[in-house]
């Protein structure tokens, strides 16, 4: 029988880390909420028994005072059928289970409940993480897990479908924010609570020089004209429906009554052998 594979985060060292986060750095999770609220504001529904799960409890209990307030721990503690909106919240992109995280969302649904959730999507700190890895190549012959990898996404999208919600959508937005330079941008990834909690991270402190090969590659390849450099964050939303019997299904195949080239109003041209 093989051994199972560790789990890809610390859950550990991601407390810790988010014990050290400052109020006035999470200007991301204000970002997320102000676009979930907004996302709300679309549906046509009033929610009466929301739960938010996240690893910023306090933050996000201000944003929606009469939410139950959820730690992401492994086991959600979610009774079934008990909410009609379940946010997952800033929290997905560092799980070991992330399909377990929305399975148990998912059934702590009632019918036609509502999962909306936030994450750090793939492009987030692209060009950190090619600093780091240009520096480490060169000084040192190889690379060590310093960046949370981070789902595309288009994988979400696939990910919602296995976790049993109907009527998946995901889409992203991405925040540039400048930083004087790769030091203060790290500085600032700590005061987040967002520091590395990999399982397989270095255990050792890093030499000075890798991170001072890094922050000349950053320098160098993503400077503005002030000097600044910028990091891209990349916030991708989801959302998705617990099945219920009067919600919209999709037309069977060859199932249409018209022909697309009719809708358009074009001439349909066939093609060639």
């Amino acid at each position: 029988m093989t051994d199972r594979a560790p789990n890809l985060f610390d859950r550990t060292a991601l407390a810790r880390n988010r014990r050290r986060a400052r109020p006035d750095a999470l200007f991301l999770h204000a970002l997320a909420a102000d676009e979930i609220k907004d996302r709300l504001e679309l549906v046509n529904r009033r929610f009466t028994k929301p739960a938010v799960v996240t690893g910023f409890p306090d933050f996000w209990s201000a944003v929606f005072p009469g939410a139950r307030i959820v730690n992401d721990d492994e086991t959600l503690d979610l009774d079934k059928g008990a909410h009609d909106l379940v946010i997952h919240a800033l929290a997905l992109h560092c799980a070991n289970d992330p399909v377990g995280q929305l399975v148990q969302a998912r059934l702590a649904l009632g019918p036609d409940g509502l999962f909306m959730g936030v994450l750090f999507g793939g492009e987030t700190l692209s060009e950190l993480r090619t600093a780091l890895a240009e520096a480490e190549a060169k000084l040192v012959g190889g690379l060590s897990p310093r960046v949370s990898p981070m789902g595309d996404v288009r994988d979400w999208g696939g990910l919602l479908q296995r976790a049993g919600f109907a009527l998946p959508v995901t889409d992203m937005l991405a925040q540039r924010v400048s930083y004087e330079d790769m030091f203060a941008l790290m500085h600032d990834l700590r005061a987040m609570g967002e520091g590395n909690a990999l399982s397989q991270r270095l255990r050792r402190p890093t030499r000075r020089a890798l991170f001072s090969e890094a922050a000349q590659i950053c320098q160098n390849g993503v400077s503005d004209d002030a000097g600044r450099i910028t990091a891209t964050f990349e916030l991708v939303f989801l959302s998705g429906w617990a099945p219920d019997p009067s919600q919209q299904k999709p037309l069977r195949p060859g199932s249409a009554r018209m022909r697309l080239a009719d809708a358009l109003g074009v001439k349909e041209t066939g093609l060639p052998d």
